[in-house]
């Protein structure tokens, strides 16, 4: 009999999610965060010491960025909050511009430029209800929120370039992504060139894309939901690595670690089936693996 070599990914802590998303690291407190959206919780990792602990949050959370001044900024259902610090409770700064009850905010990423990118998600899956959001930082109390593009199913795997001129975004139900140029990176309101495709994924074979991470190189990794497996693009879609994973439904990346070269992957557990499980004990859980090249660093949102 042959014994099966050992996966390349290692689990990081014991913590199972129902639905983990949004990981990213935190350079100063050296830390990865990330998100359980179905159990409404924000979750934090110190790796050194091997420390995890949570925070119940009063709604479902789409995803979580760090701040320069501290503390983080967290999509919630109903609007965008600001957390200070671990012990404080969430400050919504800008309320959701659309019905709650028919949408909710999901994947965010900061950009270069201080700005907070977010996308949402209609409840009705398919329906072109979702928009594509940006956050200008924060310089007056309640900070401006931009729709850059509205009439979309969902907004996945946003990541810019490593010189800032290009943002990725993919429309994981339709397996489609695209790079946008930006045009006159940095200003207000942003605007994004005409999108040109970069991949096509047979959602049935590939999976859907899910949360992306750019390395120093300018490839692009997302996760593919559903298809137990993390593509490494190159910047014009060709696809230059398959890594399998530990999970059928991996969910996001991040780089992270002191040198950059962990990359974290987090996984949905709710509503797998048993089969499923006992193939993929681990889903639900946070794994990393040891890559060559490192990720670009974690953007800041400017409060």
């Amino acid at each position: 009999m042959t014994t099966p070599s050992p996966s390349p990914w290692q689990r990081v802590h014991d913590t199972l999610c129902a639905q983990g998303d949004s990981p990213f690291w935190h350079a100063r407190e050296e830390r990865l965060y990330w998100i359980d959206v179905a159990l409404r919780r924000l979750w934090r990792l110190h790796p050194r010491s091997g420390r995890a602990e949570h925070l119940e949050l009063p709604q479902e959370p789409g995803s979580v960025a760090p701040c320069r001044g501290g503390g983080l900024l967290l999509a919630l259902r109903d609007g965008l909050y600001h957390l200070a610090s671990w012990q404080d409770l969430p400050r919504r700064i800008v309320p959701a511009p659309y019905d709650p009850a028919r949408q909710r905010f999901s994947g965010g990423h900061c950009d270069p430029w201080g700005r907070f990118w977010v996308g949402t998600r209609a409840e009705a899956p398919d329906r072109p209800e979702g928009a594509l959001y940006c956050l200008h930082t924060r310089v007056q109390v309640q900070p401006e929120l931009h729709a850059v593009e509205r009439g979309v199913v969902s907004s996945d795997g946003l990541a810019w370039s490593p010189d800032a001129k290009v943002l990725y975004w993919a429309d994981g139900a339709r397996g489609l992504l695209s790079h946008h140029a930006m045009s006159l990176p940095g200003s207000w309101p942003p605007q994004l060139g005409v999108p040109l495709p970069m991949a096509r994924f047979d959602v049935a074979q590939d999976g859907q894309p899910g949360g992306a991470a750019v390395d120093q190189a300018g490839r692009y990794w997302v996760a593919m939901r559903e298809a137990a497996q993390v593509l490494c693009l190159s910047d014009r879609g060709e696809v230059l690595a398959r890594h399998p994973t530990p999970v059928q439904c991996p969910t996001a990346v991040c780089f992270g670690g002191h040198d950059l070269c962990t990359l974290y992957l987090t996984s949905a557990r709710l509503q797998r089936g048993a089969d499923e499980l006992a193939r993929y004990p681990d889903s639900g859980a946070v794994h990393a693996l040891r890559v060559d090249t490192p990720g670009l660093p974690t953007q800041l949102y400017w409060d």
